[in-house]
């Protein structure tokens, strides 16, 4: 089977992977941090897994628009990087495929898993960040200018600072990085996502108000905000399945059933709600899946 290469680089970490298979599965597989010169390390590094694959997958964060990298002020020295012209440089003739990593995980799905054989579709990725995947007639729809379904920049209540005012309204709300700022600013204390949602011990009132934790009161306002704008973008799109996946579904059997009553109240025509196939290197998964249809 013909080998192809997946890079994905991410807030904090660079993953590559290579696949020998049309599968989700990697034959060798590399990790690194990112920081200065982000790119250059990521490259000698796949270099040193394959040097000369069919195809190459990128999946990065934030999207490409006029030949830059936009929207990804987290990686150090990415945001303006001319990555499409740097790849190139790097692999001359092979074929490159890049796209966000949401839509790359997206891609993962459609190939291998939740979404497969699903014409119209929504990819959504719980993550640190928020963001959504669109998919029409079988494709991720990248949109006019690559940033289709940046759900994180939809406002919650009008006029709030918004995107020209350096703000990401609903990201600000209900992401897991989100949950997390606001969780230690209201228990005083460093919490992550996954404690407040249920996996350890955050869920302790800050006083003895009787009936007020207000711990469990953010995450049902997190929950509630979040399913009224996922209802929101299934009544505009009419998907016929919503896949969720992300680092949130570790507490799928709290998210998953607030989606659903949410969609089943508001929308029309509901979808079918399931969890992501690929929890784990779903964004390189992405990346091998867009190589091999770069291939094809």
């Amino acid at each position: 089977m013909t080998r192809v290469l997946g890079i994905d680089v991410g807030g904090t970490k660079v993953a590559i992977g290579v696949s020998t298979a049309d599968g989700p599965a990697l034959s060798a597989h590399v990790r690194l941090d990112t920081g200065p010169d982000t790119l250059a390390r990521a490259l000698a590094a796949a270099r040193s897994l394959d040097g000369a694959p069919a195809a190459v997958g990128f999946s990065t964060c934030g999207v490409i628009r006029d030949g830059v990298v936009r929207l990804a002020p987290n990686v150090p020295g990415w945001e303006g990087l001319e990555l499409p012209r740097l790849l190139q440089e790097a692999y001359g003739a092979t074929p490159v495929a890049i796209d966000n990593d949401v839509n790359a995980a997206a891609a993962a799905e459609l190939r291998w898993g939740a979404l497969r054989g699903v014409s119209t579709g929504v990819y959504l990725n719980l993550g640190t960040g928020l963001a959504a995947a669109l998919v029409v007639d079988g494709r991720v729809v990248p949109g006019a200018h690559g940033a289709a379904g940046e759900i994180g920049y939809l406002q919650v209540t009008p006029g709030e600072p918004a995107f020209a005012d350096g703000r990401v309204p609903l990201e600000e709300r209900v992401s897991g990085g989100a949950l997390a700022a606001r969780g230690a600013a209201l228990l005083g204390r460093p919490v992550t996502a996954a404690e407040l949602l249920g996996g350890g011990r955050a869920r302790e009132p800050v006083d003895e108000t009787p009936g007020g934790d207000p711990a469990q009161e953010l995450v049902d306002e997190t929950l509630r905000t979040l399913a009224m704008s996922v209802a929101n973008l299934c009544v505009v799109l009419d998907p016929e399945r919503l896949v969720v996946g992300g680092g949130m579904m570790g507490a799928a059997e709290l998210i998953l059933p607030r989606l659903a009553a949410e969609v089943g109240r508001a929308v029309p025509f509901p979808p079918q709600i399931r969890p992501a196939r690929f929890a784990d290197d779903a964004p390189l998964l992405g990346a091998l899946a867009l190589a091999r249809a770069a291939v094809a």
